[in-house]
């Protein structure tokens, strides 16, 4: 056994034990805890909840965040909302994901998908995704982090880091409130809700991956991804801004990075456009 697998090994003892005394995971749940493979980039990664308990807790966390935040009013948003979820969801053909897709008033530039397919868009982001292409890049973006499970790989290494801090305070609280809490964080919904933390930079440049090829096999022209992450860069943010692009790949490199993908992206828009009805993808 190497050095990295011994580091591994000690990490999932760590964890287990926390989520055990957490509830989050039951003894038959952390059989399976290791390495699993990340849909699409096929990345390693540790994880010790299941998928199950993942939307779950989706599920409950999402419940909480509409009852605090008011939804729009504007049902020409929330149409186009849902119709640009719902083909991106048949894009990331995951049956086992009960989605929901809301439009949340406020001027927060600001989106999240939590485990189970519990989409949220701030109206704030609307102006600048422009077009439903823009809104699609969004979208594909928050879903790639959900179906990647980059929460639960969060959830794991946060708990792994703060085990004895996590538990002492767990113990002292409502449970179901924790566990929401959990979720929320690992998703990127401060408590507050509104202000969105920052995934890593390892997990952003994999949701984009994911979500511009999800995208396109939903008919929306993938060339608008680097585009959208230019001009949201450039934007003006609003009273509730978001905090995360400090600590987001560099521009340049995240642009870079999607052009790289666009002859895959515009191989699989080519065939999106026959079964959307498309005509064709590119002047």
């Amino acid at each position: 056994m190497n050095l990295h697998s011994q580091k591994n090994v000690s990490a999932k003892s760590v964890v287990a034990v926390t989520m055990l005394a957490l509830g989050i995971a039951t003894p038959a749940m952390l059989s399976s805890v290791g390495c699993q493979s990340v849909p699409m980039t096929n990345r390693k990664q540790l994880l010790v909840t299941s998928v199950e308990k993942e939307n779950e807790m989706g599920l409950s966390a999402y419940q909480e965040v509409l009852k605090s935040e008011p939804l729009t009013k504007n049902e020409k948003a929330t149409e186009m909302v849902r119709r640009v979820g719902q083909r991106i969801a048949d894009a990331a053909d995951r049956p086992d994901f009960k989605w929901e897709f809301n439009v949340i008033e406020s001027e927060t530039q600001n989106a999240f998908c939590l485990p189970g397919g519990k989409v949220a868009i701030y109206t704030g982001i609307l102006p600048v995704c422009q077009n439903e292409a823009g809104l699609a890049v969004v979208m594909s973006h928050e879903v790639a982090h959900a179906i990647a499970r980059h929460g639960g790989e969060r959830m794991t290494y946060q708990t792994a880091q703060n085990a004895g801090k996590t538990l002492g305070s767990y113990v002292m609280q409502n449970q179901d409130a924790k566990k929401q809490e959990m979720v929320l964080t690992a998703y990127g919904v401060a408590s507050e809700y509104g202000v969105i933390l920052p995934y890593s930079r390892k997990h952003e440049l994999e949701a984009d991956h994911i979500g511009v090829l999800l995208m396109a096999k939903a008919g929306y022209d993938p060339s608008e991804a680097p585009t959208f992450w230019e001009r949201f860069s450039g934007s003006k943010q609003g009273a509730a801004p978001m905090e995360w692009m400090s600590t987001h790949p560099a521009d340049a490199t995240r642009a870079a990075a999607l052009r790289e993908l666009m002859p895959q992206a515009m191989n699989d828009y080519e065939g999106a456009s026959v079964k959307y009805g498309l005509g064709d993808p590119v002047p």
